[in-house]
């Protein structure tokens, strides 16, 4: 969800949930959308405490410091707490587009896919994207090839669990 812009994207599979699909479906998005955003130079990610985002997640940190070296952002990642998902803007959304489907059976992914795209949050119909790929649970980065990439990753000085930046090597 793109709060500045005003847009929705939601990205649909068939395979797991792991810290890969999450950030193909972030590059995906970037993708789609660098033309329009060649002037961001800081890039806010609010993320709930999902197992395949948390900040000590080997695969998660060095993919992100790869995407922050690819798009040149400076990347801010904001953990909301335990139990704060009232105020997590994509659970209202998800609760939105439940309460859309309000028990059509979605016995196929197009059918999914379909019923996705006819929803409304704030008057914003989602831009939905489709990822084919399969992945694997317990993709893991040793711990001496990790190194580097962990060194990137500030954490606040206050909150270090919830507030981390990493800056993009360029060049």
């Amino acid at each position: 969800m793109e709060v500045v812009a005003g847009l929705f994207h939601v990205f649909l599979n068939d395979s797991l949930e792991t810290t890969d699909l999450i950030m193909d479906t972030l590059y995906q998005w970037w993708q789609t959308n660098q033309s329009r955003l060649l002037h961001i130079q800081e890039l806010v990610i609010n993320l709930d405490n999902g197992p395949h985002i948390q900040s000590h997640r080997t695969q998660f940190i060095k993919r992100m410091v790869m995407f922050a070296d690819l798009t040149g952002f400076r990347i801010r990642l904001i953990y909301y707490p335990p139990y704060h998902s009232k105020y997590n803007a994509i659970e209202h959304a998800w609760g939105v587009l439940e309460n859309h489907w309000n028990g059509t059976i979605l016995d196929t992914i197009e059918k999914a896919i379909d019923w996705t795209k006819t929803m409304t949050w704030k008057g914003i119909r989602p831009i939905v994207t489709f990822i084919k790929d399969k992945y694997e649970h317990g993709v893991k980065v040793k711990e001496k090839e990790l190194k580097p990439f962990s060194e990137r990753f500030e954490r606040s000085k206050t909150l270090p669990k919830w507030d981390i930046t990493i800056d993009p090597q360029l060049g």
